[in-house]
């Protein structure tokens, strides 16, 4: 072994400066990847510019640049977000996912089986994240109904929906990604059919969902209380006061925000109560009357201070009688709510408050940015009450916070705010407030253009791509889609993404930087049996995708992989499957895989959680999806 990391390192000293440099490259890309100062989709369009000034040493043209903007990949993942789209629009999942919940009641073994079920059928034949989006408060409402914690519930849910993806070429961008990579002349020289791994697939997705069936509920967390009210759980009751404008008060007609910003910035208005009339935000440029009541959100610390601002008064009773959040003018989600009568002659009238749970989707526009800089309050008319990252509540400073993916704010909107929120794709709706409205009656056409889409791919009659993009117009042309909707579907930081990394693989092909990786590589495992090495290139390339994307991940170990296979005299397509594998399934961080993220704060998950649970399966995983492609392609 010494002797082999002495060789390399002698072998490393005596390499050319077009290895030199694009080693450089992908050391800076993996960098930016784990730190991530600029987003993920950003660090890949810049990997292009790199790579194409420095021309001379990467053999990367402007054309090979800009290469994957036209890859067959990169369109086709963008035509699958339309038809997920199209999915989630006439509520297939949700419907679907209403009735095993009225199948399994109470039994928790049937819950998790009718979860694990749908997330991992459905994700083969639409992209897993939206699958996870559109479950996650089917999940919620499904443990509300029966008294049972989500956290028991989410991890499974997200781990179903990775390892349905492998099910079918569509299950996932990594998929296609690594389609389009194994179609080059120097791979396979075609790309994979829609059902190549099925087999595999299959026997992966059965071994996992026996797993969260029958192991995981001895290893999952009960993080959230099963009964906990909103107010309860986010520990806001403390951090609400009442606040009353006397009639001497020198602030009667300055705007909200004119007389909290200049005798109080510390205290956020949440709602202002007049006589009976109750205003949600935005109001800060509704003026003060006398004896209005304010309920401002503020610190422990600040609400002693409260009595000594000049022209705000504590409320006498802290009680908050018919005003509470928990009454009918804040109603929980699903709860109904009944307009006040306006008394004066305020422009807006009183607005029905509600409560609901929003996660910050971690694909969306809003992860980096601050509340504030969001315009969050007057975009949804809604209020931040409190904010969940993982198992840490925040209910002070909110706005200065940059949001991350996954973050769950707890919301206080008019309907119509929330409404809007709900058709927000940088934000999901965790708590069904109100049914959303779908477009049931296209059901059958969505259901159909998904099921023309992937027969007449796994026939032969069309490739994929052009059969994703008839779909897609199929969705659009039929009405199951606006043409405003199928825009907004798309998801660019991952067409960006997948853009600016195919260069990238190119580079190392053209340059020998993987193969000399390989070398490097086979002097460490020489020696080993070829089923174990085919383990090995698993286990890594799934450890590897736990601090990169899934999609770099591809890229840099296919090359590789590839070449791996060619020294060792072992077949090049079975490492390329272990690989394509080992990138759907990175099952120890909520970082490792978007849909982990997007269950992190709904679980009210510890970052451990994930491993405590990922862990045993990803072994197992390993061992089963090496045997499995030894069995059935052999090595």
């Amino acid at each position: 072994m010494v002797q082999s990391l002495l060789r390399q390192a002698g072998e490393l000293s005596s390499v050319s400066p077009e290895l030199l440099v694009v080693f450089a490259i992908i050391v800076g890309a993996v960098v930016f990847f784990i730190t991530q100062p600029l987003p993920l989709d950003i660090t890949a369009l810049l990997v292009i510019v790199v790579l194409v000034v420095l021309e001379p040493w990467t053999t990367i043209s402007p054309e090979d640049g800009i290469a994957g903007f036209s890859s067959p990949a990169t369109i086709t993942v963008l035509m699958m977000f339309i038809l997920s789209e199209g999915i989630r629009r006439t509520g297939g999942v949700q419907l679907l996912g209403e009735r095993l919940a009225a199948f399994v009641g109470e039994d928790d073994r049937r819950q998790l089986g009718a979860v694990v079920g749908i997330s991992g059928l459905s994700a083969g034949f639409i992209n897993n994240t939206p699958v996870v989006a559109i479950m996650i408060p089917v999940v919620n409402d499904l443990a509300a109904r029966t008294n049972t914690s989500p956290s028991r519930l989410l991890i499974p849910l997200s781990f179903a929906s990775m390892l349905g993806g492998m099910l079918t070429l569509i299950g996932t961008s990594t998929n296609l990604l690594a389609s389009a990579i194994v179609a080059r002349p120097k791979y396979l020289g075609r790309p994979f059919s829609m059902f190549e791994f099925t087999a595999l697939g299959a026997l992966v997705l059965a071994t996992g969902s026996l797993y969260l069936l029958f192991v995981s509920p001895y290893l999952l967390p009960e993080r959230i209380a099963s009964s906990e009210e909103f107010t309860d759980e986010y520990e806001i009751g403390p951090y609400l006061t009442e606040v009353v404008v006397p009639e001497s008060s020198p602030l009667v007609d300055q705007t909200v925000q004119e007389a909290l910003g200049a005798v109080a910035p510390e205290l956020e208005l949440v709602t202002l109560y007049r006589d009976d009339d109750v205003f949600g935000a935005p109001v800060d440029e509704k003026a003060l009357r006398p004896n209005d009541v304010l309920l401002v959100r503020t610190d422990r610390e600040a609400v002693v201070a409260v009595a000594d601002v000049e022209g705000l008064e504590l409320a006498p009773q802290m009680e908050r009688r018919d005003r509470d959040l928990e009454a009918s003018s804040v109603a929980q989600p699903g709860a109904d709510s009944t307009p006040l009568p306006a008394s004066d002659s305020l422009a807006a009238r009183p607005t029905p408050q509600v409560l609901a749970e929003v996660i910050i989707a971690p694909d969306g526009n809003f992860v980096g940015e601050t509340l504030e800089d969001a315009n969050f309050r007057r975009r949804y008319e809604g209020t931040v009450l409190a904010m969940r990252r993982g198992p840490e509540i925040r209910h002070t400073r909110m706005d200065q916070q940059p949001l991350q993916g996954g973050d769950i704010l707890l919301v206080q909107a008019s309907r119509e705010g929330l409404e809007r929120l709900g058709h927000d794709r940088n934000v999901i709706v965790a708590n069904d407030f109100t049914r959303p409205t779908y477009r049931r009656a296209k059901l059958p056409l969505a259901l159909g253009i998904i099921v023309g889409v992937v027969g007449v791919a796994a026939l032969g009659i069309l490739p994929i791509l052009i059969s994703a993009i008839a779909g897609a117009i199929a969705m659009v042309a039929t009405g199951v889609l606006t043409q405003e909707e199928a825009y907004n579907a798309v998801d660019w930081s991952v067409i960006f993404l997948l853009a600016g990394l195919i260069p990238l693989g190119m580079a190392m092909e053209e340059t020998g930087a993987a193969a000399f990786l390989a070398g490097s590589v086979i002097g460490l495992v020489a020696d080993l049996h070829i089923v174990v090495v085919l383990g090995l290139a698993y286990l890594f390339t799934a450890l590897l995708t736990e601090v990169l994307s899934n999609n770099a991940s591809v890229v840099l170990m296919i090359p590789v992989a590839f070449d791996i296979a060619v020294r060792l005299g072992a077949d090049p397509y079975a490492f390329v499957l272990a690989v394509v594998f080992a990138c759907s399934t990175p099952l120890l961080s909520p970082v490792g895989y978007q849909t982990n993220l997007m269950v992190y704060g709904p679980g009210g998950y510890e970052f451990t959680d994930f491993a405590r649970v990922g862990a045993p399966l990803q072994l197992l995983l390993t061992v089963v999806t090496t045997l499995g492609i030894v069995v059935i392609w052999g090595v």
